[in-house]
């Protein structure tokens, strides 16, 4: 049975349009990320299905933050979709272009952010209703890609993910970009690993400041 009991928030997400990614980390140390995000002024977190526990760990998210949008990442069959949808999943990210489970997404009217690499995907992405498209791995390809695809496929929405840091966010957003997603460089792994979320609430306000003037 899916779970509608709350629909993903796009007016929360534009405010703060960055997508923090939890992978491969246990349920206290998450929901003390949770509760630091949500003190940041920072709404929508995704957790990984290769996460252990990753079903279980969205069901906490969506019962002790229920502001926070909650989705499910690395989502490449519809097993993992319908799974991680039953969870309370508000929204879905993949790693691929998986045709099933974009259309399945876009039927229930649930978000999905499918990743795509090269032009021709990103654009057959759109083309089956993706709410915006993950370029991933944006590591090697960097700002300028970002404007470079969205000169000839300017209605698309585009979310980099991978390479994304404090240092390079604003030119992302500056190349067109809408959002974005980060991990290791956005959940600070030593001021995580030293519990140390004073340091980490600094860490994702100083990001968050850096792209000010691309919110609404």
């Amino acid at each position: 049975m899916i779970n509608n009991n709350s629909s993903f928030s796009w007016d929360l997400f534009n405010e703060a349009p960055i997508i923090g990614i939890v992978r491969g980390l246990s349920k206290e140390t998450t929901l003390n990320i949770a509760k630091t995000f949500l003190e940041s002024q920072l709404y929508t977190l995704e957790v990984t299905m290769n996460t252990e526990g990753a079903t279980e760990l969205i069901n906490n998210l969506k019962n002790n933050f229920p502001k926070l949008n909650i989705g499910a990442g690395t989502v490449c069959t519809m097993v993992d979709c319908h799974r991680a949808i039953t969870a309370g999943a508000q929204f879905i990210v993949t790693p691929i272009i998986n045709e099933e489970v974009i259309t399945y997404c876009v039927s229930k009217n649930i978000p999905i952010f499918p990743g795509a690499y090269t032009p021709t995907e990103i654009y057959k992405a759109w083309s089956l209703g993706a709410s915006a498209v993950k370029v991933f791995p944006a590591t090697q390809l960097g700002p300028k890609y970002i404007k470079d695809v969205l000169a000839p496929l300017n209605d698309i929405k585009l979310l980099p993910t991978g390479g994304v840091s404090k240092e390079n966010i604003s030119s992302f957003f500056e190349a067109g970009a809408k959002g974005v997603g980060m991990g290791s460089s956005l959940l600070h792994k030593e001021y995580i690993a030293t519990e140390n979320f004073t340091d980490l609430k600094t860490h994702f306000l100083l990001i968050k400041q850096q792209i000010q003037e691309y919110l609404k």
